[in-house]
């Protein structure tokens, strides 16, 4: 029967008040029932047994006692009601005596199991087992669509491994996903089949199998089907089956949900787990869960699940209207199970920094149809501004769109929102407002539909303003994390709508907020505080109208346990026994009760006796106690209670019976108190104390066994025994947990292991820290330290060297302040070394150690020297520099200087003051001492020493400046001086120097300062001057000479002269030697990156190769190399240039010469290649190529043409001889034909043609007439071709004006009889044209004859007088070696592909 839940603030407390409202404890409000699981036979069975053996004999009426027939019936009547009363009564005897043996029964059966596992050998765990089922498997009959499970219990060692089968096939629960399900928990196996199927009638079989054996328990389940026909299933002939409420199940919470802290907007789940008995999927327990014990119902912001052996609340959007106690109450067989725990919601980060908190817990009241009252809690402000007002805003059911109610803040926390539409529902929420901002708004309220509804919340109250400041606050101790605050309410509440509690740090300014929504009681635990921290705390009230005054500051309270008696001790163990007593040892309680334990008590007791005697009756204040006056052979039991100041707590369980019985053993016996100290996440150090009996002889080294827990598998840490009784465990698996045991070790061998260690989770605690070893900055004190992560009241610093107390030793001593404990040393030295550790007591282990090595301690060594002996560190000694002017600057620079720093310069032991001739002075910020020489001579060479003194500390330095270094400084501080004589003038501020544009021209530059208009610049080679096209502008800053296509013709020295009326300066640059080499590797490097590919070019003399480039000079390192083989130049193989390119030709190629070419191009750092590969193909095209070339150029050179002598244009008197005379050449001799507009002319009287000795041709005409006029013609031809020259003749009467002269040639008067002809263009002969430029002939400028001449010659397409352009600039014609005629036409078979060819380099 449940009983009726009366919340924690009504409930009525003892002497001692549990004040901690979340304290995580479990309630189970039950009533208890005995009898339950204390037989095996049924209830009535034994109650039927019970008053049967309970009856009386008949009972006889005597005859003074007989009644009348009415007096019978009222007797009878009373009778009856009396008789069932004792009916009742008599039955509760037999219920509560059957209980009494069955409980006196299972405590004997207890006992019995003890005594028989104290007796079992201690190596039985490792003792393999083959399985073996202590509980087999049962068949069962059961009705169809009903569950059934089939459990059994296996043991082994190592544990078996079960698995079930149906009718000899494993059963897979993935096959019929929710068919069936497996279980193994607390050792039981189990095979749960839901909703049987008449197929499901089988022979089931659990295997368990380790690596010793297997075992087998099999069991029938039957499963029936109701009688009737067929398939049908008739529900009222099925017997009826009790139904499973949930409530009737057996739960026990395990894994609790404790005390929590979420943010607005975030989520948090609480979980607690439990066990449930029977664990049935289709009927989960009942959970309900309570905030501040109001009953939470599932939704968008509470999610609840329970099943899965746990129960789960979720809050996914979490506001500060969810901070509360939250309480999960699960109802069980027996009542109700409960766990509670509070929730803290702070705040989200604000949308303004110092912006307020948001409001809370927004509601409305006095509904009506269009007026609404909307009530709020104001957020708690502790560093932030006051607030101002707020604002309200309204967001219509199933919009999205909030409206903002009022325009200016409001001042109270309610405001009537009017202007809503009757029938429609609205949600409100509100923001805060200060001076620096508006608040995040609220949780939006519930819906609220505009109706007039008479059965609406009022709000309550009417007083106005704030209440009054809370009374006096009271802050004491609750848990190691927890402070327990109470106050006095406030003298005139007001509607008080609850309290904030705000706290602090002892020592801090700032206040932190301790709870977010006003909490309605007037005590409250304040969690999550750092243990051993001292805090002081205030309260507020709050209702609508804001927030009252402060209350007084609480008394400063350190985070400690409150004070309470400790817990048992336990792990009670034999240490060593000689016939007449034994020594125990047991651990220290797991609770101290907040103080130190201070006292032991031992009480012992027969095995078989139920009374238990004192040992001591002063207290043991060690953890180990011998026992005497016993009797051998007996067992015996024994019992510790702890005590602290509080008082004595409460006794151990009873030790396991130890039969008093004399060691003999060879063997030591157990080690004893295991602790770990040291605990991180992958390492940890283990203690033990030596055995008290060491056996037959002395104990000589310890082993140390480690496992997992839970693991029967140990593994021994150390290989050899270790002589020192502490270990470190290293290679840890963070977060697991691990179980120790010791072996103390003699000369007969390996003793008695020890009672294993308590688990151990390998983890640090959070905020560990480790143990500093520094030096002191003041005293140069070496010491270790240690600041704790936590510390309580009691806690004591415990320093140990190699593990062994130090207590009081001359050569350190300890000093503790708040957190933090200091070892010093007070001689230190090689003694000292070693490894030292601390433990901080009453803690959960926290600890450190460090080892002291020799190398740290002469560090420390010297840096304690230093501080104790100080000196001034200087970041530079003694230096000097050149300055302008030629002064000279001596400094030297701390690293840190006072303003109380006092020094002297002494130079040749005679101090240096400040005056003529010397400045001194330092800059404290920098650390800087100086002194400069205005004047700095001969007579200043010596040696320079400064000397500082800075408080305690003080130093020197020295700079001796004697030799060649006095010299060198002097000198540079002279030319200086003389720099500065020179810069008053105009001067150059950067001397001559070179550049290289990116068209190779070099340029001579330099900058030039203090210049003004009249300032000349000339630039001058070998004192010659040059005069630049553009005149040089020192105006600008900058002057220039540029060098074009620079060679070596430009060696030599230039020079640059600035000068005014103030003074003139020279800047000369020698371009010789190495700079002559680096301006040309300049070029080389900008003309290699600009070289084109390499080029086939063919000419009557061979094959050429040609690179082009921006730039092209001999002086170039450039390389030609034929199949990686330098080529020098020779008659085979010339090489030579132009300023355009670079080439190399094969003179009368052959075979030899194929293969692959390329040219390098270096600039003293990279090398350019440029590569092509002449052969195959491309060889044979330029092969043939170069001999249609060659024979080209051999007709070209050997064909008849006119080598000069005619004009073009002839004029002339009639009655005149005109004579046309010329040479030509060609071999053979050519023929010679000559033509009147275009009509061979014959020889006649009046026109006589000659040719003499096959090289002078002429045209003789007599006495010319009008008639004679007309264009004459020559045509001179031999097999390798001809020309073809044209004149023009005009005969004019006497007294006639003389006609222009045409094509350019000057005014004659007339023409002489025998005029030297000039060339004119000759007319193409039939063969192809030319693609290749040919020598054009130069003209004559003899004076044309004044005599006419007719007749006219055929003409001919003419051809270019010059060269075709070539890829960048055309190449120079070569020489012939045959006259140059006049004018003249190309060959009728020119050179294909061929350029002008270039002259061979010299």
């Amino acid at each position: 029967m449940a009983s009726k839940v009366i919340p924690w603030y009504k409930r009525k407390h003892g002497s001692r008040v549990k004040t901690d409202y979340a304290y995580q404890h479990s309630k189970t409000v039950v009533t208890q029932h005995a009898e339950r699981k204390s037989s095996s036979k049924s209830a009535s069975q034994v109650q039927a047994q019970a008053t049967e053996a309970m009856a009386e004999p008949a009972y006889t009426i005597p005859e003074f006692r007989q009644r009348a027939a009415e007096e019978t019936e009222e007797y009878q009547r009373v009778s009856t009601n009396v008789g069932k009363g004792l009916a009742v009564i008599q039955e509760e005897l037999s219920r509560m005596r059957i209980t009494t043996k069955a409980r006196v029964d299972s405590l004997n059966i207890q006992r019995e199991v003890r005594d028989m596992m104290a007796k079992r050998p201690e190596y039985l765990d490792d003792i393999p087992k083959m399985p073996d089922f202590l509980v087999a498997l049962r068949p069962h009959t059961v009705w169809e669509k009903t569950p059934v499970k089939l459990f059994c219990t296996v043991q082994g060692n190592p544990r078996p491994i079960v698995k079930w089968y149906k009718g000899g096939a494993p059963v897979d629960p993935l096959s019929a996903p929710g068919k069936y399900k497996i279980e193994n928990k607390y050792g039981v196996h189990s095979l749960i089949i839901s909703r049987c199927a008449v197929s499901d009638t089988a022979e089931y079989s659990a295997v368990a199998t380790n690596q010793h054996g297997t075992a087998t328990s099999k069991a029938t389940v039957t499963v029936k089907r109701a009688s009737g026909a067929g398939e049908s299933c008739h529900l009222g002939l099925v017997p009826h089956l009790t139904e499973i409420h949930p409530s009737k199940l057996e739960v026990t919470l395990l894994d609790r949900f404790k005390v929590s802290f979420g943010v607005e907007g975030g989520s948090i789940s609480l979980v607690c787990s439990m066990v449930v008995i029977p664990d049935l999927p289709n009927v989960p327990p009942i959970a309900q869960w309570y905030r501040d014990d109001k009953l939470l119902k599932a939704g968008k912001l509470a999610e609840m699940s329970v099943g899965g052996g746990a129960a789960r609340l979720t809050l996914p959007h979490l506001a500060k209207d969810d901070e509360g106690l939250y309480t999960l109450r699960i109802f069980t067989k027996d009542g109700t199970a409960e766990h509670s725990a509070y929730l803290f919601v702070s705040d989200a980060a604000p949308s303004a920094a110092g912006a307020p908190g948001a409001p809370m817990s927004v509601k409305a009241y006095d509904i009506n149809s269009d007026y609404v009252l909307v009530a709020w809690k104001p957020p708690n402000t502790v560093n932030e501004a006051a607030i101002s007002g707020y604002f309200v805003d309204r967001c219509e059911a199933g919009s999205d769109t909030w409206v903002q109610c009022n325009d200016a803040p409001v001042k109270v926390c309610k405001y009537p929102v009017h202007g809503l539409k009757v029938g429609r529902s609205y949600h409100f929420r509100v923001r805060a407002v200060n001076s620096a901002g508006i608040s995040r708004p609220s949780r939006k309220s519930d819906k609220v539909t505009a109706l007039d509804d008479a059965e609406s919340q009022r709000l309550q109250g009417t007083d106005e303003g704030v209440p009054s400041a809370p009374g006096q606050v009271i802050a004491t101790r609750n848990t190691k994390s927890s402070v327990f605050v109470q106050w006095d309410a406030p003298k005139s509440p007001k509607n008080l709508m609850g309290y904030y509690i705000d706290g602090r740090v002892v020592g801090a300014k700032e206040w932190f907020p301790c709870n977010h929504k006003p909490f309605k009681h007037t005590r409250f635990v304040v969690h999550g505080l750092i243990p051993g921290e001292t805090y002081a705390f205030r309260v507020q009230a709050v209702n609508v109208f804001g927030l009252s005054e402060e209350s007084q500051e609480s008394s400063p309270i350190a985070v400690e346990p409150a004070l309470a008696t400790p817990s048992a001790p336990f792990g009670i163990t034999m240490l060593s026994c000689d016939g007449a007593s034994i020594t125990l040892a047991w651990k220290s309680p797991k609770h101290c009760g907040g103080s130190k334990v201070n006292a032991y008590y031992v009480d012992k007791r027969n095995a078989d006796s139920l009374v238990w005697k004192e040992v001591n009756q002063s207290a043991i204040t060690e953890r180990t106690c011998t026992v005497e006056n016993l009797t051998e052979g007996t067992f015996y039991e024994f019992k510790v209670q702890a005590g602290n100041m509080a008082g004595v707590g409460v006794p151990s369980a009873p030790s396991a019976p130890m039969k008093c019985e004399a060691w003999t053993m060879d063997e030591p016996g157990p080690a004893y108190d295991l602790s770990f100290s040291e605990v991180r996440g992958h390492s940890l150090v283990v203690l033990w104390k030596a055995p008290v009996y060491t056996g037959a002889s002395a104990v000589t080294g310890y082993f140390v066994e480690m496992a997992k827990k839970g693991s029967s598998e140990f593994v021994t840490l150390n290989e050899e025994a270790v002589s020192h009784r502490y270990l470190q465990a290293t290679g840890l698996e963070e977060g697991a947990t691990y179980v120790f045991k010791v072996r103390a070790v003699n000369a007969s061998g390996v003793g008695k292991a020890s009672q294993l260690s308590e688990p151990v989770c390998a983890k640090a605690l959070p905020g560990t820290k480790e143990i500093l070893a520094s030096v002191d900055e003041e005293t140069g004190d070496i010491f270790l330290s240690l600041e704790a992560c936590e510390i309580c009241e009691t806690s004591k610093f415990v320093w140990s060297k190699n593990y062994k107390p130090i207590g009081d030793c001359p050569r350190v001593s300890v000093s503790t302040k708040g957190r933090t404990s200091r070892l010093t040393f007070t001689s230190p030295d090689k003694d000292d070394l070693g490894r030292y550790s601390v433990v901080v007591t009453d803690t959960d282990g926290v600890s450190g150690s460090h080892t002291l090595t020799e190398d740290a301690l002469n560090t420390m060594l010297e840096l304690s020297y230093a501080i104790r002996h100080p000196v001034v560190p200087l970041k530079h000694g003694l230096n000097y520099e050149i300055l302008e002017k030629g002064h000279v600057r001596f400094w030297l620079q701390a690293v840190k200087l006072s303003p109380s720093v006092s020094y002297r310069f002494i130079v040749n032991d005679k101090e240096v003051t400040s005056g003529e001739g010397h400045k001194i002075s330092h800059d404290v910020a920098t650390g800087v001492i100086q002194m400069t020489v205005d004047h700095f001579t001969r007579a200043n060479e010596g040696t320079y020493t400064v000397q500082i003194h800075d408080g305690k500390a003080k130093t020197q330095s020295s700079l001796v400046l004697v030799g060649d270094v006095f010299k060198a400084a002097l000198k540079e501080a002279e030319f200086q001086r003389k720099e500065h004589i020179r810069k008053q003038g105009p001067h150059f501020s950067e001397y001559l120097y070179f550049t290289v544009t990116e068209d190779c021209t070099v340029m001579l530059a330099c900058k030039v300062a203090n210049v003004k208009k009249e300032t000349t610049f000339h630039w001058y080679k070998e004192d010659d001057e040059i005069v630049p096209e553009t005149p040089p502008n020192v105006m600008s800053g900058a002057c220039a000479l540029p060098i074009p296509l620079f060679s070596r013709k430009d060696h030599g020295v230039y020079k640059a002269v600035l000068g005014d009326d103030r003074g003139k300066d020279t800047s000369v640059f020698d371009i010789s030697g190495q700079v002559f080499d680096d301006i040309i590797n300049a070029i080389a490097h900008i003309a290699g990156a600009s070289a084109s590919d390499l080029v086939l070019q063919c000419t009557p003399e061979g094959i050429r190769l040609q690179c082009y480039m921006s730039y092209y000079t001999e002086e170039m390192k450039t390389v030609w190399k034929h199949k990686e083989s330098k080529i020098a130049s020779s008659e085979k193989m010339r090489i030579g240039g132009t300023a355009e390119m670079a080439w190399m030709q094969i003179c009368d190629p052959s075979d030899k010469e194929k293969g692959h070419y390329s040219i390098e191009i270096s600039d003293g750092v990279k090398t350019h290649t440029r590569t092509f590969d002449l052969s195959g193909q491309a060889y044979t095209d330029a092969y043939e190529e170069y001999l249609r070339l060659k024979a080209a150029a051999f007709a070209e050179k050997n064909r008849g043409r006119v080598v000069g002598g005619l004009p073009d244009v002839v004029t002339i008197m009639e009655q005149k001889s005109l004579s046309l005379t010329c040479t030509v050449w060609g071999e053979p001799t050519p023929e010679v034909t000559w033509f009147k507009n275009e009509q061979e002319v014959a020889s006649t009287e009046h026109t006589k043609v000659t040719f003499d000795g096959g090289k002078f041709a002429s045209l003789v005409i007599n006495q010319v007439t009008p008639d004679d006029s007309g264009k004459y013609s020559i045509n001179v031809r031999n097999k390798y071709g001809g020309e073809f020259v044209e004149i023009t003749v005009s005969v004019y009467r006497h007294g006639e004006k003389i006609p222009e002269p045409k094509l350019g040639q000057p005014k004659t008067p007339a023409a002489t009889p025998a005029a030297t002809p000039a060339a004119t263009p000759v007319p193409r002969s039939p063969a192809p044209p030319s693609k290749t430029p040919t020598p054009t002939p130069s003209k004559s400028h003899t004076p044309a004859p004044s005599v006419k001449s007719p007749g006219s010659t055929p003409a001919s397409t003419p051809v270019p007088k010059s060269p075709t352009p070539v890829p960048k600039s055309p190449t120079p014609t070569p020489k012939s070696p045959t006259p140059t005629p006049s004018r003249g036409v190309k060959s009728p078979t020119p050179p294909r592909f061929m350029k002008s060819p270039t002259p061979p380099r010299k």
